[in-house]
């Protein structure tokens, strides 16, 4: 007798279905299908069309096999090639850009949640592509597990095949049903398609519209198994200048460092991870931005600890509002050591639990830390959800001498609707905060609800933040406002010629104070133009309306600062263009010309280029140039912001990334280049080397090179 999971048979492909059976033959990895099991294998084929239309088979067709034995997960997909040119690919670097490459990607609900799950695949030339799956459709690529692939290529197809472990997954043990689809991009014929149907305002992601994966016996509980992951480190640096561009003469640093990680799977759906003086070191450095805003930039995790699961932390909350940001444990200070436990307790429950402790830093009198976050989960209907949460950040040797409070405490809710055919979708979160001396006006309410069709995308979101809401180990830049946001698209698909799809957008966002005062309002129009080969070009019509509720310097560079409380109002215009990603110079151009602050005007133009030398040399240049025109005291101030990038791939195990910035605005050079041999999976040999210098005159701030070894042992 077959266990079924809840609500698969009412899926919308429910009719799609896969069944895998076991083998006992061994099978290589070398993308070659001479194994014997291949020819048994039942076949997916009959790929349908996603992109340009969704209403027609894929003109490139593509066939995938799949088995199992007691350790791995197979696949071999074949993908032939239609039409004359090579294939389109920017590099042999791992998690490459989905547009920019002709690619096979697997996505797995292996939950059968329709929310959550893994994805791998690869480009055509054999660059591996992985990542956890969330929210139904999204993908974090930040997510790096153990598995192998191999890819054959000639004029007629390319051959993937991979063997994923199941120890290097999650799924519900004793089951006999998957969601499974088969995505397939191919720039040749600008044509994106999936085994099972998805319509094309949907990406081939969405889980809501996968197939089934039927498995002949049903799958054993894990053993409990476990990875350590040690690191050894040895750095140089020396400062030879402050942030305020005095020169300095400090002697050289050198240091060595150890550390762990450590994976243990409580069973099949459940991890727990351990980590003892974690160093992020290898992580790539930021892409710096021209910040003319009046709050703090966000900027991604890209941490490998944080990742599995990180959608029970840090997608709570919406893009300006959320209680928790993990980027705020470990940047200031160094991680002592901490815990993490997430994962799925049964079909219905989730939980996420973390705890990391911090040094304390006395050059900055900032104190030891403890950051403790629980999550825990409870789906509801087919894909809709419930989060409860608390997060707490405790000084572990308070003083009022110290720079911050004794603690921060914020703990809510979050509902999350998803129907199961995604044209309804929606969430609101409620959260308190709990500081001290802080009190009333502390809560934070946030809510958006989005309907979609082929030609309509109609949404509502709104934000009420407190006063004296406070979210330290969040990212919410602003508090004691009330916002508004309505939103409405319209789109229109011409039966032939060179145009896909057009068609006008409005949205418009209110600020106000909780007394119902406005403060800002944007206004927004844009005509979007879609062509047949993927160019897309936006006119653009906007209008500001900004009261200050603080002193704020227009250009950010430390002048007089505009007074609290006066209003300004300005319009401004301008385009985006973004050229067909099947060619190997491609571009994207932003330009926006108007009013600004203080009667003033701006001009700001945002250029990207790219050009690939396939499949080993990627060649990325971007650029910002503003011009800001104000009155006295301010003057007129040019800010160039430009920034090369060269990703080399030797081999797809052997990669080397060179990283340039100019930022006239933080008078500040920035060069970094790092290599980085994978010698065998998840296991790393990196050097750093970073260089730091000042403008005006140029002379080096900082440099440093750092040498990290890492080995990922699993039992």
């Amino acid at each position: 007798m077959s266990l079924t999971i809840v609500g698969i048979a009412q899926k919308i492909n429910a009719g799609f279905k896969y069944h895998i059976h076991k083998t006992s033959e061994a099978i290589k990895v070398d993308g070659i299908m001479h194994e014997n099991v291949w020819n048994m294998a039942e076949v997916a084929e009959s790929f349908m069309m996603v992109q340009p239309m969704d209403t027609s088979k894929a003109k490139v067709p593509t066939q995938v096999r799949m088995t199992y034995d007691d350790n791995n997960l197979y696949i071999i997909a074949t993908c032939y090639k239609v039409g004359a040119g090579m294939d389109m690919v920017e590099s042999l670097k791992r998690d490459w850009n989905f547009t920019k490459n002709d690619n096979f990607i697997l996505f797995m609900d292996t939950y059968g949640d329709l929310t959550n799950g893994f994805a791998f695949g690869a480009n055509s030339a054999g660059a591996q592509w992985d990542g956890t799956m969330f929210e139904g459709g999204s993908v974090d690529l930040n997510w790096d597990n153990k598995w192998t692939s191999e890819i054959t290529n000639d004029n007629t197809k390319y051959i993937w095949e991979a063997a994923i472990p199941f120890k290097s997954i999650r799924y519900k043990a004793g089951i006999m049903e998957w969601g499974i689809n088969f995505s397939r991009n191919d720039l040749i014929s600008t044509e994106k398609s999936s085994w099972a149907p998805v319509p094309r305002y949907f990406p081939t992601a969405s889980l809501a519209y996968t197939g089934t994966l039927v498995w002949d016996a049903p799958l054993p509980e894990h053993q409990n198994n476990f990875s350590l992951i040690p690191y050894v480190k040895s750095g140089v640096s020396k400062e030879f200048a402050n942030n305020a561009g005095v020169k300095t003469n400090l002697p050289t640093n050198y240091n060595t460092e150890f550390g762990m990680d450590a994976k243990i799977s409580l069973n099949s759906s459940l991890n727990l991870d351990l980590t003892i003086h974690p160093d992020f070191s290898q992580v790539e450095v930021d892409r710096q931005v021209t910040n003319l805003s009046r709050f703090e930039l966000f900027f991604p995790e890209k941490r490998q600890f944080f990742l599995e699961n990180a959608d029970l932390f840090s997608n709570l909350g919406f893009e300006n509002v959320r209680p928790f940001f993990s980027r705020r444990i470990g940047l200031a200070t160094p991680i002592d050591f901490g815990a993490r436990m997430s994962g799925r307790l049964d079909k219905y429950w989730r939980i996420g639990l973390m705890d990391m402790k911090t040094s304390a830093d006395n050059a900055s009198s900032t104190m030891a830390q403890n950051f403790a976050v629980l999550a825990i989960q409870r789906k509801l209907f087919k894909k809709s959800s419930v989060e409860f949460f608390y997060i707490d950040k405790t000084a572990l040797d308070y003083a009022p001498t110290k720079v911050g409070n004794a603690f921060n405490r914020n703990f809510g809710f979050e509902f999350n609707l998803a129907p199961k055919n995604n044209t309804w979708s929606g969430k609101t979160i409620f959260i308190k905060s709990i500081t001290p001396d802080k009190h009333g006006n502390d809560m934070m309410n946030a809510a958006n609800l989005q309907y979609s069709t082929k030609k309509w995308i109609i949404s509502w979101q709104h934000e009420l933040v407190g006063n004296n809401y406070n979210a330290e180990v969040g990212y919410v830049p602003r508090n004691n406002y009330i916002k508004i946001s309505p939103s409405i698209t319209r789109l229109f698909f011409p039966n032939s010629g060179s145009v896909l799809s057009h068609g006008p957008q409005f949205n418009s966002t209110f600020y106000f104070n909780t007394s119902f005062g406005q403060t800002d309002n944007t206004k927004l129009f844009t005509y979007l133009v879609t062509f047949r080969n993927k160019t897309t070009i936006a006119a653009i019509a906007q209008n500001d309306y900004v009261e200050l509720l603080s002193p704020f310097d227009p250009t950010r560079i430390g002048k007089t600062p505009l007074a609290a409380h006066t209003i300004h109002q300005w319009s401004s215009t301008g385009f985006d263009l973004i050229s067909a990603p099947q060619h190997k110079f491609t571009y994207a151009l932003s330009s926006r010309i108007g009013g600004y602050y203080a009667d003033g005007s701006l001009f700001s133009v945002t250029a990207n280029m790219g050009y690939r030398v396939q499949p080993f040399v990627n060649i990325d240049l971007s650029s910002t140039f503003n011009h800001i025109g104000l009155p006295q005291p301010w003057g007129n101030n040019n800010f160039l912001l430009v920034g090369p990038k060269v990703d080399v791939t030797m081999t797809n195990k052997l990669f080397f990334t060179t990283f340039f910035q100019y930022n006239e605005q933080t008078k500040n050079i920035n060069f970094n280049t790092r290599f980085q041999w994978r010698y065998k999976p998840a296991s790393d040999l990196f050097i750093v080397y970073t260089d730091n210098y000042y403008i005006g005159p140029v002379f080096v701030k900082n440099r440093a090179v750092v040498l990290k070894f890492t080995y990922w042992w699993n039992k």
